[in-house]
């Protein structure tokens, strides 16, 4: 089980801003989240981060991680 924390957009249509999850990588974590298109489109430009790590979606994920999904910010 994995934890994973929302930010700004990615909470806003996720609905939540942390939930728990079964995932082995990044990629399925993208797969759960993007369940309609409006969540796809919004969860396809984020980033990740791993226990506070920069994160690909080829990333393998330990039983209790934490992970950051993090939406682009504006305003550089």
């Amino acid at each position: 089980m994995i934890t994973v924390r929302l930010f700004a957009a990615a909470a806003d249509v996720v609905g939540t801003k942390q939930l728990k999850m079964q995932a082995e990588t990044i990629a399925d974590v993208i797969e759960q989240l993007s369940d309609a298109q409006t969540t796809a489109q919004v969860i396809s430009r984020c980033s990740f981060l791993v226990n506070g790590t920069k994160a690909s979606a080829e990333t393998v994920l330990d039983d209790g991680a934490t992970v950051d999904v993090l939406p682009p910010f504006a305003g550089g």
